[in-house]
């Protein structure tokens, strides 16, 4: 049969756009609060807020890798896909029961049963996300043949369905529960807990009318070769109770998830390394991506304070009052996704602008371009907080600039390093060197998590590498040196990475 050519794409892509659309309602709409609830609810100080935000979010992409192989080999993507909505959803419902047991002042302390909702609707949903998030994105290829040029429009589709749903959850958690009133965090669990129900439903509803491949073929069904759906449902409670013990464990006792991911890296890497199957050229293309994944994790640990250290800022040190109206602190989160959104085609014409006249940046210092632009992101906001006198906000408009420049740094790096890793993978290591790109961000958000944790406190002093931090200038000044120093290595580097990718065609 031969490949559809029709320019209408697919009905199985928007059924997959509406998926994740509501998912990341769910994700994004959790994650905008999630640091505010644990401090003004819960009571936790800022430096174990940090901490609980980064595990949670270094788990969330762990999981992947190993509900990407319980799909491939016994589920299928839907299958996966129902059965990890189904436990987010639930996550997210747990966490309403949090928000509606939780202490009602500080000198109460954390209740055994509110403290249990709070971590196991967490670790509910780092497992639901392990079979939710590798699993959707793979089928939305498998709607279209191998040489369709419908592809790349459907992927830019489905990333507007991610991006939609972000601004969209963090709009909605915003105004119902970052209010000022403690009590009104339960409202933003529950409208995450309902949109992820959506998601499944969606999903469940339209998956069998919708979800066939160019040769009408079902996409995402159960593997032929599959031996026996039942035999892996043991992973779950697994799944869950490590989860929950190394949540618990790396908040409360010691750091174990950033050594974790690392040696996880580690290993991965001698294992490809170790395959004497592998041609001399095929070691230089695994060299450049494990090369471009370590920068990468500088780009996310300073980006990712969003969630953190930045929505700490934006509470307490920006003047949010604007013809009135006071800006909820999460709400400034959102202006990611709208300056993505705004910026995208922009970014699209100016590369192809520079192309036409050969002029165009290569991937890896359009990569070290984003990390310039994290750090000027940061340097734009050292400017109003050195010497800030005690009771004095800066204007949200620092903010604002900040986002816009950490926003187009992303459309530098974040798809081009995924394009970079698809084109340099060998053949028989495509999804293992995909894992390697995730592992990327798992480890830069456990620790953006660190980072935000030596957030000074007022009339406290953290401590950096034997660096005291008394202010937001000295504290600001690490993400402006982390993200600064990979940058200007990465362009150092860049010819000679460039010359090994020339080689390596």
């Amino acid at each position: 049969m031969p490949e559809n050519t029709s320019s209408r794409h697919p009905n199985g892509l928007y059924l997959l756009f509406a998926t994740e659309m509501w998912e990341r309602f769910s994700y994004y709409g959790m994650r905008a609060i999630l640091v505010l609830y644990l401090t003004k609810a819960l009571f936790f100080d800022k430096a174990m807020a940090s901490n609980i935000y980064g595990g949670y979010v270094g788990l969330v992409y762990m999981t992947p890798l190993i509900g990407g192989f319980i799909a491939d080999r016994y589920w299928g993507n839907r299958r996966s896909i129902l059965v990890g909505g189904l436990l987010m959803a639930l996550g997210q419902f747990v966490l309403f029961l949090s928000a509606l047991l939780r202490p009602e002042t500080a000198a109460e302390g954390m209740t055994p049963f509110a403290s249990l909702m709070l971590f196991l609707g967490l670790g509910l949903m780092i497992t639901g996300n392990g079979f939710f998030k590798p699993n959707i994105s793979s089928m939305v290829g498998s709607l279209y043949g191998p040489a369709d040029r419908r592809r790349d429009a459907a992927y830019t589709i489905f990333y507007m369905g991610i991006n939609l749903g972000s601004f969209l959850g963090n709009l909605i958690t915003s105004l119902v529960g970052d209010t000022g009133n403690p009590n009104d965090f339960k409202w933003a669990f529950l409208a995450c807990s309902v949109a992820m129900l959506l998601a499944t439903l969606t999903l469940w509803w339209g998956q069998n009318k919708y979800l066939h491949s160019w040769d009408n073929k079902p996409v995402g069904a159960t593997p032929a070769d599959s031996p026996g759906i039942t035999k892996v449902y043991f992973w779950l409670p697994a799944l869950l109770l490590v989860s929950l013990g190394i949540m618990y464990v790396d908040a409360f006792i010691t750091n174990i998830i950033f050594p974790f991911l690392i040696l996880s890296a580690l290993v991965i890497a001698y294992l490809v390394f170790a395959d004497k199957s592998l041609s001399r050229i095929d070691r230089e293309k695994v060299a450049v991506i494990f090369i471009v994944s370590f920068f990468v994790i500088f780009f996310w640990a300073t980006f990712e304070q969003a969630p953190a250290s930045l929505t700490f800022f934006a509470d307490e040190q920006t003047d949010r009052e604007i013809w009135g109206y006071t800006v909820p602190p999460s709400l400034f989160q959102n202006l990611n996704g709208f300056f993505i959104v705004t910026c995208a085609p922009l970014m699209a014409f100016l590369w192809g602008f520079l192309g036409k006249r050969n002029a165009e940046p290569s991937s890896i210092y359009k990569m070290a371009i984003g990390l310039f632009l994290v750090t000027l992101g940061y340097i734009v906001i050292e400017f109003p907080v050195k010497d800030l006198m005690p009771g004095v906000k800066v204007s949200m408009f620092y903010l604002v600039a900040l986002y816009l420049l950490h926003s187009v740094g992303e459309l530098c790096l974040s798809p081009i390093g995924l394009s970079l890793v698809n084109k340099l993978s060998p053949p028989k290591y495509v999804s293992l060197m995909m894992a390697v790109w995730f592992l990327a961000p798992a480890i830069a958000n456990k620790a953006a998590g660190m980072i935000s944790a030596l957030y000074p406190e007022p009339g406290k002093t953290t401590n950096f590498l034997g660096i005291d931090i008394h202010n937001l200038y000295e504290f600001f000044l690490i993400n402006v040196a982390l993200s600064g120093i990979a940058s200007l290595l990465l362009f150092i580097l860049a010819g000679r990475v460039k010359k090994i990718m020339h080689g390596a065609k």
